[in-house]
This record gives structure tokens, C-alpha cells and sequence, in this order.
């Protein structure tokens, strides 16, 4: 499954050197970091109006498209999903509350 998520970083990160008028993402990028997360924000809202309505089809489309407006983001700062990736193995087998105290210190 990681590999969807490395070839899309891949494409993301192509994206970047790309003129504002190419793509969908790259005027994204041009638009600067407000726009990306004005997006991010948009999706998730409607990613939670589609669970609130429980049509579970909306629900993945919308995920799909807030995961990819994510991306983008961890694109933009440098970052690639195996960062996330690697921060959710670590906190693998911790309690949430175990792993909230670790934060705090």
C-alpha cells in the first residue's frame, strides 16, 4: 500500500519545478502555502459531512482527497509520507496516553 503513497510523493515533488499553469498541484504550489491548507481544510470538512451522512462511497472519496491534499502539504515542507509512516510505527503498541505524556516532555 506505501508504494501508492511513494509514487504519488514522487509526483508531488515533480510537481514542484513545474509552471503554475501545468497542473492542478503545481498551481497549488504557486499559490503558496495558505492555498494548500484553505484545501486541506475544505477537505476535511467534507470528508466529516459525509460521515455525519454515513454514506460510506462519499467517505472514501473524500479521504482520498484530503490524504492527497495532505500530501501535498508534506510535499511543500520537505517532508514524505514515510516520515508520517514512521511516526505511526513508533507509536505502534503505546497507549494514546502513554504516547501523549512522551509528547509533553
Amino acid at each position: 500500500m506505501s508504494q501508492v503513497l511513494t509514487e504519488l510523493a514522487t509526483v508531488l515533488e515533480q510537481r514542484k519545478q513545474e509552471a503554475a499553469d501545468s497542473s492542478y498541484v503545481a498551481s497549488l504550489y504557486a499559490k503558496g502555502l495558505d492555498s494548500i491548507l484553505k484545501k486541506i481544510g475544505e477537505e476535511a470538512t467534507e470528508t466529516v459531512i459525509a460521515a455525519k451522512d454515513g454514506n460510506k462511497e462519499q467517505i472514501i472519496y473524500e479521504m482520498a482527497d484530503l490524504w492527497f491534499h495532505c500530501m501535498v502539504l508534506l510535499a511543500e515542507q520537505g517532508l514524505h509520507p514515510d516520515d508520517v509512516l514512521n511516526e505511526l510505527q513508533r507509536r505502534f503498541g503505546l497507549s494514546g496516553l502513554e504516547e501523549k505524556a512522551q509528547r509533553q516532555k
